[in-house]
C-alpha cells in the first residue's frame, strides 16, 4: 500500500535536452529555448534566480514574447526573423510536431510532459507484450495539441481525444499527421471535458487508461464554465467511473493550478483502495542545457500523480 507521508514516491521527472529542443538559459522571470534552429525569449515566472548567460545571446533571440502593459496575461511577440511566425517543425521524443509562436505565450509543446509520454508508452508496450489481446484504449481529456495522444498512438493504443479549442484540434490532427500516425485508431472530439465524461458515463463507456491535465480556468466549446477549485472533485469522481476492469494507469497533470502534488496523489489513492497497484508524484522539470561544474538548474513546470496497475 502507498504511503504519501514518505519521500520514496516523490518524484522529480527531469526533462532533458534533445536535439530539437534545449532550454538554454533561463532566470529574471524569463527563459530562452531552442526549438530546431529558432530561439525563443519568454516568461516565466517560476524562473526567481539570475540568468547566467550575457545580455547579447538573450538580445539575439528570434522572437520575445512581450506582456501588455494593461493586461499582464496577454502580450505580443517581437520577431527578428522572418518566417517564423505561423510555425515550424520539429522532432521531439520521436514525435514530429509543429510549434508556433501563440497569444498566450506558448508554443503547443510542453517539454516538461515527455517523462509522462515515455512512461505511458512503457505501459501500453508492457501490457500489449503480456500476451492481453485486448484493444487498449485511452482517453486523453484536455488534449490540446495532442503530444500525449500521438505517444499513444504510436504505441498501439486507441485514444479519444477531447479539447473545447477547435483550433487546438485541428493543431493536434496536424501534429498526427506529421507523425505519420493520421491512419492509427483516434477520435477527436470538441468538447467540453466535463459534458464529455459526463455523457461517457451515462453511455457506459469505459477505458482502460486516462490522461488529463484540467487548467485552473476554462471555457467549454459551448461556454461552459471551468474552475479548478469548483469543479475538480466531483470531475476526478466521474472520470473514474469511466475506468475499465483492468485499468493500466492514469496520469493527473498540473500545470498553473498552483495545487501541490501531494492534493493530485491524495485523489489518486482512490484507485489505489479499487485496483492495487501504485501511486507516484512529483514535479515536472526541464533540465538547463548550460551547466555550472557538473549541475544543471531545473526549471519547474507543473506537478504530476501518476497511478498504474501492477499488472
Amino acid at each position: 500500500m502507498t504511503d504519501i507521508n514518505t519521500t520514496q514516491n516523490f518524484n522529480l521527472y527531469i526533462a532533458q535536452n534533445q536535439s530539437d529542443y534545449a532550454l538554454l538559459d533561463s532566470g529574471d522571470g524569463m527563459k530562452l529555448e531552442r526549438y530546431g534552429d529558432v530561439v525563443l525569449s519568454r516568461p516565466d515566472p517560476q524562473a526567481l534566480w539570475k540568468k547566467r548567460l550575457p545580455e547579447s545571446a538573450w538580445g539575439s533571440a528570434d522572437a520575445s514574447y512581450v506582456r501588455s502593459a494593461k493586461d499582464t496575461d496577454r502580450g505580443n511577440w517581437v520577431y527578428t526573423r522572418g518566417g517564423i511566425e505561423d510555425g515550424w517543425g520539429i522532432k521531439y521524443d520521436g514525435l514530429h510536431l509543429k510549434v508556433k509562436p501563440t497569444p498566450f505565450k506558448h508554443t503547443g509543446l510542453f517539454q516538461e510532459q515527455i517523462s509522462n509520454w515515455q512512461w505511458a508508452r512503457e505501459k501500453i508496450a508492457s501490457r500489449m507484450t503480456s500476451g492481453d489481446k485486448a484493444k487498449i484504449k485511452v482517453l486523453n481529456l484536455f488534449g490540446y495539441t495532442g503530444g500525449a495522444t500521438i505517444s499513444a498512438l504510436q504505441a498501439g493504443a486507441e485514444v479519444t481525444h477531447v479539447d473545447a479549442s477547435k483550433s487546438s484540434i485541428a493543431w493536434a490532427k496536424e501534429n498526427a499527421e506529421l507523425s505519420g500516425l493520421s491512419d492509427k485508431p483516434v477520435r477527436w472530439i470538441l468538447d467540453d471535458a466535463f459534458a464529455f465524461v459526463k455523457r461517457e458515463v451515462r453511455r457506459g463507456n469505459k477505458y482502460d487508461a486516462i490522461i488529463m491535465d484540467p487548467p485552473a480556468f476554462g471555457r467549454g466549446a459551448k461556454g461552459e464554465i471551468w474552475r479548478i477549485e469548483e469543479n475538480f472533485i466531483e470531475f476526478f469522481d466521474e472520470v473514474t467511473r469511466l475506468l475499465s476492469d483492468k485499468p493500466l494507469f492514469v496520469i493527473l497533470n498540473g500545470y498553473s493550478a498552483g495545487y501541490s502534488a501531494v492534493t493530485y496523489a491524495n485523489n489518486m489513492l482512490s484507485l489505489e483502495s479499487r485496483f492495487g497497484g501504485d501511486v507516484e508524484f512529483g514535479e515536472l522539470v526541464i533540465s538547463e542545457e548550460l551547466k555550472t561544474g557538473f549541475e544543471s538548474r531545473l526549471l519547474p513546470c507543473g506537478i504530476v500523480s501518476r497511478w498504474s496497475s501492477s499488472s
